[in-house]
């Protein structure tokens, strides 16, 4: 792996470039000191930006650079074995109860040190980055005690730094109980404490927080824990995300939305009443088609009636070992068309500019605009169609992330 600070600059003119809003004219592209300084169409360029260094996108059609805003990047172990139970007919509850689910990676989390997951985490995190992938939130929440969620996010800090790409994380402390918490008569609500009180103000107090998440469901947290744990992050003065409405309707989003989430992600039971508080809020649905592919869910999220109110709504892998081992954000875009009937242009906005938002990154990812950092992906298609068209495809011609050529530099 070559270090980040050793990519080539990508300040120059980009040319023979085709835009994925208008993909008939060739397009320019400025890039100074890692910005975009200018973008439009190539007959239009300034004659001042003339003579800068060229670069010759060879026709490629040019998207903002990818965002995944939500996955659960790091961890130890797999869980093929719980696919394998689900497809003998076990229910992802079952398999839960049964020991396995989350508590089951808690353990290979716990057991592996630091550089082991670093290492681990690095082949995945390779993988999307060669599906145009410029931002990624990582999530914690398979360590569930402070040292070990700390592991977790001190780890998604140093994948940033090390391949030059922007990583948001998330506390997830609330993702399960801690299996020295089951049994006790007010387990939950212990854990709760230690979470509110004690992990999330020492994480934070180290900048490994950037924003708060909890999985709010029948099998994980109440809606008065939810809320116990959006209070303290607010304290902190924290943006919240929420697993809501996967398995069954809580509210979830409807509180989320009050403590102005940035994001309410799989919401397949999402009610109507949870549509209209996101609508208000400006918080983003992120879909999850990967989950919902591995789980043989049938619960379709609300899509239509989303579109109705206008809610964004993001793409992500939500990469995770037991229910959604997706490493192609491509692919998933190509199933969120597939089976949530997201149009083209639809799904392409929801692994850039929505996705972006629901991490709080519009200001810097997402779009490809003058005074944004240089993040935008080449890629070897004719028509935009085709990046949710082909699966299985990698069409990266070139990578600009973070304003250095990632992908594709001539050597």
């Amino acid at each position: 792996m070559k270090p980040a600070n050793e990519f080539p600059s990508a300040d120059g003119l980009w040319t023979g470039l085709r835009l994925a809003t208008d993909a008939g004219a060739e397009a320019a592209i400025v890039v100074e000191q890692g910005a975009i300084r200018w973008v439009g169409a190539r007959s239009a360029l300034p004659a001042g930006f003339a003579s800068l260094a060229p670069h010759d996108g060879g026709g490629a059609l040019v998207t903002p650079g990818l965002v995944d805003c939500h996955t659960h990047l790091i961890y130890g172990g797999q869980r093929a074995n719980e696919f394998a139970m689900r497809l003998a007919g076990a229910t992802y509850e079952e398999v839960a109860k049964a020991g396995g689910g989350i508590v089951s990676s808690v353990r290979a989390t716990r057991e592996a040190d630091e550089d082991t997951l670093f290492a681990q985490a690095a082949s995945r995190l390779e993988q999307l980055l060669a599906d145009g992938v410029c931002a990624i939130e990582i999530k914690s929440g398979y360590g569930l005690s402070l040292e070990h969620e700390r592991k977790q996010l001190r780890v998604a800090r140093r994948l940033g730094e090390a391949y030059g790409v922007t990583v948001r994380t998330t506390f997830l402390g609330a993702h399960a109980l801690p299996p020295e918490y089951a049994g006790q008569v007010n387990g939950s609500g212990d854990y709760i404490d230690l979470v509110c009180n004690q992990m999330l103000p020492a994480l934070a107090a180290e900048g490994l927080v950037d924003a708060v998440d909890v999985f709010c469901e029948r099998i994980a947290f109440s809606l008065e824990e939810t809320e116990q744990v959006f209070k303290a992050a607010q304290a902190l003065g924290l943006p919240v995300k929420l697993h809501a409405e996967q398995l069954s309707d809580m509210g979830g989003a409807a509180l989320a939305a009050r403590y102005g989430a940035l994001s309410c992600d799989h919401i397949e039971h999402l009610s109507a009443e949870g549509i209209e508080a996101m609508r208000q809020s400006g918080t983003v649905a992120v879909l999850l088609p990967g989950a919902y592919y591995t789980l043989r869910d049938t619960h379709l999220p609300p899509i239509a009636a989303l579109r109705a109110a206008g809610v964004p709504m993001a793409v992500s892998t939500d990469h995770n070992p037991g229910t959604s081992p997706a490493l192609s954000l491509l692919l998933m875009v190509n199933m969120a068309c597939t089976l949530f009937r997201l149009t083209v242009p639809e799904a392409l906005d929801g692994v850039t500019v929505h996705a972006a938002r629901a991490l709080g990154l519009q200001d810097t990812h997402g779009a490809i605009a003058p005074g944004m950092p240089a993040n935008f992906v080449l890629w070897n298609v004719r028509e935009a169609a085709e990046l949710a068209y082909w699966f299985g495809q990698q069409p990266v011609r070139a990578v600009v992330r973070q304003g250095r050529i990632a992908i594709g530099a001539k050597e």
